[in-house]
């Protein structure tokens, strides 16, 4: 709205319902203002150590607030040009310096908010780890009960805490190693209650010491590393070692040798070898694996070869075209960066199928939980020659597993999945020796009952994580497929049988590396349409509405033609791609439609521009469908036909950044009435009050295991102790 104010276009005439306008945005920016300062105050009255400042930040906004009000107070001026009183008409610099002293003074409010809740959180891991240290230390199933339930609240107050917060965290990365550590503490909390009570029942067994003390490391650790996350800090001042994958590795090998299609002297070619010598490095995890099949095996390291020889020959090329830029020279340099960059493609293409059929496999084979089982009905009988044969057997599980995860965060393909699979490694790892040490115990004493449940626990845990591990596998491979976060993907590839039958007298073909280079500028420009058309769209506040629900379809299948210029993605073959230009049309078809329909709602002058814009949108998707659907045989023909779709799939595009903007701010007017604009939503009052009344059931908080946890605390009683 402060943009708006600051934007809007000074013309000779102001009409009534243009001044009427104004004035109502600097009472929604004044409204809004005066909402969030009395968040900021009533947070201030809480922090004393922060009060003066916070008061200071509350204070500017409010007058910067005011002033814009005042500067807007437009509606009532016959003419606003001779009139004394100064208005955004006669002094537009004040607008401006009101709403960057606003700016300013919010974002100093919203710094000292940060710093109080880092402090909540950082006080309340200080009780939960006091009170673990009160747990440790124990010798009485009576103090334990009442230590455990206040260590209980303790737990609650820290999930809800660490919850909000990984719910506002921006980096992808941070947020995956916060919702690692709170898994961590989740499972965790409910294995310290049953091994501190398997230890208490039984203080001579040191098996049951081992398990307790292994879960009580693991909470410190987690409880550690979410203080980091939280403060952006590593002990000792220790720079965080980012996980080297390759994935990773090959992603910016590329984009280094692309890079030299542009510039010939940003990188030595020392530089490059250093870098392929790394990935390669990190296919030895594959090729010296005992897991890895023989035909993998050999693909991989044939690869790895033949990668070394295509990077020979580019940097060959690339030296000659330093010293003298032939036309010659630069087609073979083009032609040597995409068959080096194809080969990596394959390289990368050749490491995911070996680790995801590897866990495919190995998550089918583990499905039915056999050693597990075996070990409680072992454990139960007391029977300790047979505990340790299936103890050996778990181990060797564990190791399987371990490697699994190894193997698949090198293919993951974005850091919080790599984060996913190094949390799941160090989960196998460490569960796998704490399931041992519960079942020796229970094999040391079959008739407890305490025993035999803090086994359950340990094996919940495990089961557990390998079905994280299903749903992990399938997020690589969208991943890895091209199916990216949130996007909508439309799965309509050509299957036989179910497509127009003419697709069948159609040979599907491939283009070579040339062609692939030829179409790659159309391609990168379709790729920049789909991130402006996606922010557009991310603008709405109707994210179910039918119109921005065609545009992200459509955005989504131009984003699958853009990896198709580059090898990669859902779409393998032109005759793909013909396909998905022909459904891409068709949603075009419905797109128009729904602005039609939404023209018929609209009384304003942009309307009959929409409508000019909804005919142009059918005009190019018939273009579109004809193109897709003509007949093209021969290769030279094909290629024709490919440079045409996305051509035409990228003008479509361009007019969608273009519609987008007109359809919001029509919707907005019709919905505020009178052409003003969509006044401020009201601020969440309940967020000043504290306590469990400020949780509106809306929002939805990733608590960890609380409810359980309550349930545990409260249905504990002394009558265990007997």
């Amino acid at each position: 709205q402060i943009t708006t104010l600051i934007n809007h276009k000074d013309k000779p005439k102001r009409s009534d319902k243009t001044l009427q306008a104004i004035q109502r945005v600097g009472q929604a920016v004044n409204l809004a203002v005066g909402r969030f300062v009395t968040v900021g105050e009533a947070i201030a009255n809480e922090n004393h150590e922060l009060k003066e400042e916070m008061s200071v930040a509350c204070i500017e906004a409010r007058r910067a607030g005011e002033t814009i009000a005042q500067l807007t107070d437009v509606a009532s001026l016959d003419h606003p040009e001779s009139d004394s009183h100064i208005t955004i008409f006669t002094d537009k610099t004040g607008v401006v310096k009101a709403a960057r002293l606003l700016l300013s003074s919010v974002t100093k409010v919203l710094v000292l908010a940060d710093r109080i809740v880092i402090k909540q959180i950082i006080t309340s891991r200080n009780k939960v780890l006091a009170t673990m240290e009160q747990l440790e230390k124990v010798s009485s199933f009576q103090e334990f009960v009442q230590i455990f339930s206040q260590f209980g609240n303790e737990m609650v107050e820290f999930a809800h805490l660490t919850g909000d917060r990984q719910n506002d965290l921006k980096d992808e990365k941070k947020k995956a190693r916060m919702a690692a550590s709170r898994a961590v503490l989740e499972k965790c909390t409910m294995m310290l209650l049953t091994a501190s009570k398997t230890c208490l029942r039984h203080p001579d067994c040191e098996s049951a010491r081992i398990n307790k003390d292994g879960v009580f490391h693991r909470m410190r650790l987690a409880l550690e590393q979410v203080i980091e996350i939280v403060t952006d800090s590593r002990p000792n001042g220790e720079n965080e070692m980012a996980p080297i994958s390759i994935y990773s590795g090959i992603k910016e090998f590329k984009n280094k040798v692309e890079g030299l299609r542009e510039n010939l002297y940003f990188l030595s070619k020392e530089n490059l070898s250093t870098m392929l010598e790394v990935i390669l490095e990190h296919t030895e995890d594959f090729t010296d694996s005992a897991y890895t099949s023989h035909e993998h095996r050999e693909h991989i390291l044939e690869l790895s070869k033949q990668a070394k020889m295509e990077l020979e020959q580019l940097v060959s090329v690339w030296m000659q075209a330093q010293n003298q830029k032939t036309t010659d020279l630069m087609e073979d340099l083009e032609v040597a960066i995409l068959k080096t960059c194809q080969c990596m493609n394959e390289l990368k293409r050749e490491v995911h199928s070996a680790a995801t059929s590897l866990a495919a496999d190995l998550l089918k084979y583990h499905t039915d939980h056999m050693v597990l089982k075996a070990l409680k009905i072992t454990g139960v009988e007391g029977n300790l020659e047979a505990v340790a044969e299936y103890t050996c057997k778990l181990s060797e599980q564990k190791e399987q597993l371990v490697e699994m995860c190894r193997l698949l965060r090198h293919v993951s393909g974005t850091e919080p999945l790599e984060i996913t699979c190094i949390h799941a490694e160090d989960t196998f790892q460490v569960t796998g020796p704490q399931i041992i040490s519960a079942a020796e115990t229970l094999a040391l004493h079959p008739s407890s009952k305490i025993a035999k449940e803090n086994l359950e626990v340990f094996c919940e845990a495990w089961e557990s994580q390998l079905s994280d591990m299903s749903l992990l596998l399938r997020e690589i491979n969208d991943v890895f497929e091209g199916r990216r976060g949130e996007k909508r993907v439309y799965l309509s590839l050509p299957r036989p049988g179910k497509h127009n039958a003419n697709l069948k007298a159609l040979k599907p073909v491939k283009l070579d590396t040339e062609e692939q280079a030829k179409i790659a500028k159309l391609g990168l420009e379709l790729h920049l349409l789909t991130s402006d058309v996606d922010s557009e769209t991310e603008k709405w506040e109707d994210q179910e509405n039918e119109i921005v629900q065609h545009v992200q379809g459509m955005s989504s299948m131009a984003y699958s033609m853009y990896l198709f210029t580059r090898g990669e993605g859902l779409l393998k073959t032109t005759q793909d791609l013909f396909h998905q230009a022909e459904i891409f049309a068709t949603e075009g078809t419905k797109l128009a439609s729904a602005l039609h329909a939404l023209s018929d709602q609209v009384h304003d002058d942009d309307k009959p521009l929409l409508l000019l814009e909804a005919e142009k949108l059918i005009s190019m998707c018939k273009q579109l469908q004809i193109t897709a659907k003509a007949s093209a045989q021969g290769k030279s023909a094909t290629y024709t036909k490919v440079d045409a779709c996305i051509l035409k799939t990228r003008n479509v595009m361009t007019l969608l950044c273009q519609l987008l903007p007109l359809c919001c701010k029509l919707l907005r007017k019709n919905k505020a009435g009178n052409g003003c604009l969509k006044p401020a939503p009201p601020w969440k009052e309940d967020r000043i009050r504290t306590g469990t009344n400020a949780r509106t059931p809306e929002r939805r908080v990733d608590t960890f295991g609380i409810k359980s946890l309550e349930n545990h605390v409260t249905n504990m009683t002394f009558l265990e102790s007997k």
